[in-house]
């Protein structure tokens, strides 16, 4: 069964105060420690901005959308994202599920 995670970020005022080759150090760091990811079963669906056009945005100007085989290679890649020091510069959000399809998911709503 997949596990899917969806982040929402936006730089924090620690980012901002960063000298443009702190920040590229930092993010040459996350770009490293990318590469090992797909070992995993790691996928990325998505890593882009927002779109802030839409009815009943978010407010957060990033967004990262992952696909993965097991709790545990998730659990390994939010690990790695708290060790980095990320959420240090970024207001981040995080929301995590596995598979699901409209009648489970109906049935859920309507137990709530």
């Amino acid at each position: 069964m997949n596990h899917y995670l969806v982040e929402l970020y936006t730089p924090n005022a620690a980012w901002h105060a960063l000298a443009a080759p702190q920040r590229q150090a930092f993010l040459n760091g996350i770009q490293a420690a990318m590469g090992s990811l797909s070992s995993l079963g790691i996928e990325v669906l998505a890593l882009s901005e927002t779109d802030p056009g839409i009815d009943q945005a978010s407010a957060h100007r990033f967004l990262g959308i992952w696909r993965f085989p097991d709790t545990q290679a998730r659990d390994a890649l939010l690990a790695g994202i708290q060790a980095s020091g990320w959420y240090d510069y970024f207001n981040h959000i995080n929301a995590a599920s596995d598979t699901g399809g409209m009648a489970s998911h109906l049935a859920m709503l309507s137990a709530a």
